[in-house]
């Protein structure tokens, strides 16, 4: 077996032990003689999974029992009209607009009603999250809304606004479960899987209990997270596959301590690359300091020639898909919770030996 170090944003690598046990289930799941793949999501073996899933996703993130998670077909981009669909309904709303994803949201919204940015960091190429206070959202807004951590961008909130009694929802596609956080704090949070969680194809919601029933009488019911709610995910066939292998990345993640140990792991891979990175003058990272993603790290080496000979050479190396995204350029080292600490040194290594080797 020759896997390779597989710095991708998205679909990311899984962690080996999942892919393991996945593959000795893939045939014949426990004495169901079928494959999950080929199961009734009607069927009392897969009530079970999806049921497990759930409850393991509870125990991760510590999700009160007055909030619904929802397992929902398509993208964390279905969700961008979601929200207002779901949550707009005075037709006023906030957003913070911190980089690619946050504003297509953003735009997304005011296809339905009075939607303003209430912080952006554009100005800034956004290299930084932008700073809030109270004072800077409308008390009358159905919510404001966040994308926690930028894929493309490498950034992430270090903080998480004080929106008042205004819910916040946040698209934490490319950080959840990678670290503990409060629920609480939040009306909304939903994420694509595809980053940390399981193949693409499933998104989770995490809804509040209180901010569900009323939803615009124009959204489609498979946009209706109350409708979705009601029937337990199950209004339709649900992405099954991708839904069992969240589970094994769950029950994974619970064997070796839970979030706060995948915190720590996380932590440790980030500093080791961005202590490189600040040691050093060969290579450029955009980022402010406060701002830095734990997930994704970007850097430049200020020649586009360079970084195109770079990306190349590190994925002949077996670093695969560090290039950067084609809105900025450079490279991005994306260290999702499946990425060992061991990729992390492979490609400092890498980094210092291509800087000797290739003068500017």
């Amino acid at each position: 077996m020759n896997r390779v170090y597989n710095f991708s944003a998205g679909p990311s690598m899984l962690p080996l032990p999942v892919l393991e046990k996945a593959a000795s289930e893939l045939i014949c799941y426990g004495d169901s003689g079928m494959s999950v793949m080929e199961m009734s999501h009607r069927s009392p073996d897969y009530e079970a999974i999806i049921k497990k899933a759930e409850a393991d996703l509870r125990t991760l993130m510590n999700i009160p029992d007055n909030y619904k998670v929802l397992f929902l077909q398509g993208g964390a981009s279905t969700q961008f009209a979601s929200v207002p669909l779901n949550l707009m309904k005075t037709g006023k709303a906030d957003y913070i607009l911190s980089g690619q994803f946050s504003t297509k949201a953003y735009k997304e919204g005011q296809k339905y009603g009075d939607c303003v940015a209430a912080a952006s960091s554009k100005d800034d190429n956004f290299s930084r999250i932008p700073e809030t206070t109270r004072e800077s959202f409308r008390a009358d807004a159905d919510y404001v809304h966040i994308c926690f951590n930028n894929t493309i961008y490498g950034t992430k909130f270090g903080y998480i606004p004080d929106t008042g009694d205004v819910p916040l929802v946040a698209d934490m596609s490319s950080c959840i479960i990678s670290e503990p956080v409060d629920v609480t704090k939040f009306g909304v949070i939903y994420a694509g899987a595809q980053k940390n969680m399981a193949p693409a194809g499933l998104t989770v919601v995490i809804a509040r209990e209180d901010l569900l029933g009323w939803t615009n009488p124009a959204t489609p019911s498979m946009l209706d997270w109350k409708l979705m709610a009601d029937n337990d995910s199950m209004y339709n066939t649900p992405p099954c596959y991708s839904i069992y292998m969240a589970g094994l990345v769950f029950e994974w993640i619970l064997s070796i301590g839970g979030l706060e140990e995948m915190k720590k792991m996380n932590e440790k891979k980030a500093n080791l690359l961005y202590d490189y990175l600040d040691s050093q003058d060969y290579y450029i990272a955009p980022v402010e300091k406060a701002s830095r993603s734990m997930m994704n790290v970007t850097f430049v080496t200020g020649n586009e020639d360079l970084d195109k000979k770079f990306a190349k050479e590190a994925a002949a190396a077996g670093l695969k898909n560090l290039k950067g995204h084609r809105s900025v350029g450079g490279m991005r080292a994306s260290i999702y919770n499946a990425m060992p600490y061991e990729g992390v040194e492979a490609l400092v290594a890498f980094m210092k030996d291509f800087a000797e080797k290739n003068p500017k």
